[in-house]
Formats: C-alpha cells, structure tokens, sequence
C-alpha cells in the first residue's frame, strides 16, 4: 500500500514538471548564502540536467518536441544544448539546410538557422524546462586533439557575438548561459580573454550582469584545480562552478566538488558532465565495457551529498542524438528516443525527489556524521545534512556506524530510500545520541541505498 501510494505521488509529480515554469517571475539567481539557486521568488530550484549537445544541430522541431516532453515527464529540469554544435557544427546544415553562421563569422550570425533555436528554446518554456545555452562548443576557440573547428573566435568577436545572443535571448527567462564546452583555457594563450569578452557581451545584450546567470564547461582536470573555478572563481560573471568525470569509473569527483566548494569567494559547486549511461568506460569499451545505472546513480548522490547544488545526467546516445542516418561516435550505440528510456534516464527523478523532499537552501556536505567517512568511491559513504535532517549514501549497501546528535530532535525518525526504484521504507527509531549502527536492506554490487535521518 505504502509502494502505491508512493508510486502515485511520483507520478503526480511528474505530470506536474510540465506546468511548473520556475522562471515565470524572472530569471534564476544564486541564493544569499551562495550556495544554490534560486528562482524569483526565492524558492530553490534544482538542477537536474541533461548532455543534449546536439539538440538544436540535429533534431528538427518534431523530435525537439518529443525529447523536450519526455524529458520533462522524466524529472529533469536543465537541458544543456550547444548553439555552434561539436559534429563540423559550422558546415553541416541543420534538419532545414541552415547552417549558424554566414561565411563562419562569429559576427554574422544566419536568422534562418536562429529560428530554429529560438523555436526549441520556446518549446522547453512551454513544458517548464530551462535551457543549459551553450553559445558555442570550445572547438571553436581551441580545436586541440579533436573536434571539427575551425578556430573562429577572439576576444574581438566573441563579445560581438555574445552581445547579439544575449539581446536576441533577453527576453526568455529560461537560459542558463554555459561558455566554454569540453576545453580547458591554456596558459599563455587568449583563450581565457575570449571567453571573458564573451561572457562581458552576453551581460551586455541581456541588459545586466544580474539577468544572466553564467557558468563555464571545462574539460576534466585535478582535485587541486576545482572545475572551472580554477581560471574564473573571481570573475563577477561567473556565477557558479561546473566539473566534468571524463567518463571513466569511479572517479572520485566528490574530492573535486569539495574543493570547489570550499574555495572564496563562495560560489554553487556541481559536475555538469558525469559518467554518462550506456558509455565507454573511459572510452575504452573493449577492456572495461560500457557505464551501467550504478556508475550514474553513484555520480549523483555522491556529488550532491559532497554539497553540489544540482547534477547532470548524461547518456552516450543522447549526447550526440545518434540514429541510423549518421556514424556513431566511440562505439554502437541505442536510437535516441529509445535511450531516453534507459534505467538511469528514469532513476533521476528519484534523485530530484530526495533533494526536494527536505529545505534545501540550509543542506551541508557533512562527513563527520559517518565513522566510515574516507573509503574509496567503489563502496564510498557520504553524508549530507540540513538542521533537522540528513540523508546518507552507501554505494554498496555496506553497514556504517553514524555519529547521532548534528541534527535536532531528542530522536531520530529513520528511513531507507531504494535509489533504484524510489521506494521508501521506515526503519524505526532511535535516540538521538552516541552512535546508531545501521545496515541497508541489502548489500553487494549494486546495492546502493540511502539512509534518511529526520529529527522528531
């Protein structure tokens, strides 16, 4: 009766993530305490993301409206898209034959394939989704080992064009502008100047720094670095701090979101690019096969529970809206709209559940509450509180030993939360004092669960 019940309210939510627009009273912001962000009226907003790169390149309006849908139903509530896509973004037209730019000038943008975007980020509005807006996939600032290119940008142009989408954009309350895309600015070079001038352009067209909340997407790099908070973390514009995995398994990037986390000025911490679903580990398929839902569902709840804000979910058939009609990239791959019902895909609303369930703006990364706080990521324990609850995950449904009295209450109300399925089951309980030993339902590879903790 408890699982129906449950079920129900799951499904009530969802119905309800299409007419919830958590930009109808403005833009989003970062919160006073520079931890999270927050809508208009104040209210948290999770970021609950998605890596369709290629969404304004390669679906035509039909398909955008049947991924946008979906993915709204699903729980997510960022969908982060490239406007200068990765796949020869510039010379290979969209589904109507336009290309982005006239000539491959940054300054000259082409209205035909524009209106095409402008018609996707409208269609997110409508079912109450926000648009993650890459102006341009980084190939085309610094091509490096890989990507299309060409190198188009300078500082000269790139605050041109970001001046021409902030205007032509001012108007849509529903964009999260993300520079960069897979690369890291180099010493020495003007990649970092690019990217600043783009971002001062932005803030131009949208008419102020306070109406365009703004992040950069790197590639990924060392715990010491902290994401991309290593070039800009004292750069007004740059509002919130974004990581990347690099796809490999078991990487602990939780150190990484700690370090981000802990870094002045304070700023909101999250990976924007995790292990994605149905991925080559570390892009090497034939050795260490392909990601499954426990290495996407470990990303998340330990990324979060290290004090990220929000978290990106990434698939490798979505990423780059694979079909029969085009290569594959980095191995076969599943027809998009059939991924988009992959395990993990539909185990994240579970994730913006729990987040959601409890005050989110006074949440803390809290490891002290564990005695079994430094194991590695493979069975990694991590725990998270606010002032009258806390959640804590085990990777691998290993038994912990929590240090009770961090959150008010004479007792403490326990209960598990099955990652897999978003069941909750009652767990009794226990004095808020000493310690409590608990053991999870069960335990081994793929046994993740999370222990709720509410003071009474």
């Amino acid at each position: 009766m408890k699982k129906a019940l449950f079920l129900s309210a799951l499904l009530a939510v969802s119905a309800l993530a299409i007419a919830q627009k958590p930009f109808a009273n403005g833009p989003l912001n970062v919160s006073e305490n520079r931890r999270y962000i927050i809508q208009a009226d104040g209210t948290p907003f999770f970021y609950m993301g998605d890596t369709a790169w290629e969404l304004f390149h390669r679906l035509n309006r039909e398909e955008a409206d049947r991924f946008l849908k979906r993915r709204a139903e699903q729980g997510f509530s960022v969908i982060q898209a490239v406007a200068l896509a990765e796949f020869d973004g510039l010379k290979e037209p969209n589904p109507y034959g336009d290309v982005p730019l006239q000539n491959d000038d940054p300054t000259k943008p082409n209205e035909a394939y524009f209106k095409h975007v402008d018609y996707i980020v409208d269609k997110a509005a409508e079912v109450g989704l926000v648009i993650g807006f890459l102006p341009t996939w980084a190939d085309k600032v610094f091509k490096d080992r890989w990507g299309k290119g060409p190198e188009i940008f300078n500082p000269q142009n790139a605050r041109t064009y970001g001046r021409w989408l902030g205007d032509r954009y001012k108007s849509r309350k529903n964009i999260i502008w993300i520079l960069g895309g897979d690369r890291n600015p180099r010493d020495g070079s003007l990649d970092a100047a690019t990217w600043r001038a783009m971002a001062e352009g932005i803030q131009e067209g949208v008419g102020g720094a306070d109406k365009a909340l703004m992040t950069f997407h790197p590639q990924p790099n060392s715990v010491q670095d902290g994401g991309a908070s290593k070039w800009f973390q004292a750069d007004s514009w740059f509002d919130f701090n974004m990581h990347q995995n690099g796809h490999c398994r078991d990487t602990p990037v939780y150190d990484h979101i700690t370090t981000s986390y802990n870094r002045t000025p304070t700023k909101p911490t999250m990976d924007a690019e995790p292990i994605y679903e149905d991925h080559p580990v570390c892009f090497n398929a034939k050795e260490l096969g392909t990601s499954n839902t426990l290495d996407v569902r470990k990303a998340a709840y330990l990324n979060l529970f290290a004090g990220a804000f929000g978290h990106t979910y990434g698939c490798h058939d979505i990423w780059q809206m694979y079909s029969a009609s085009r290569p594959a990239v980095n191995g076969p791959h599943v027809y998009w709209p059939e991924a988009m019902e992959l395990p993990a895909a539909n185990q994240m609303k579970y994730v913006r559940q729990l987040m959601e369930s409890r005050p989110m703006l006074e949440r803390v990364p809290d490891q002290s509450l564990i005695v079994e706080n430094n194991l590695g990521p493979a069975e990694r324990i991590q725990a998270t509180r606010g002032k009258n609850y806390a959640f804590i995950y085990a990777a691998t449904g290993k038994p912990f030993t929590v240090n009770m009295g961090n959150i008010t209450g004479k007792s403490v109300k326990t209960t598990w939360m099955n990652p897999r399925t978003g069941e909750m089951k009652d767990n009794g309980t226990v004095p808020n004092q000493g310690q409590q030993k608990f053991t999870p339902p069960s335990s081994g590879y793929g046994q993740d669960w999370v222990l709720v903790l509410d003071g009474v």
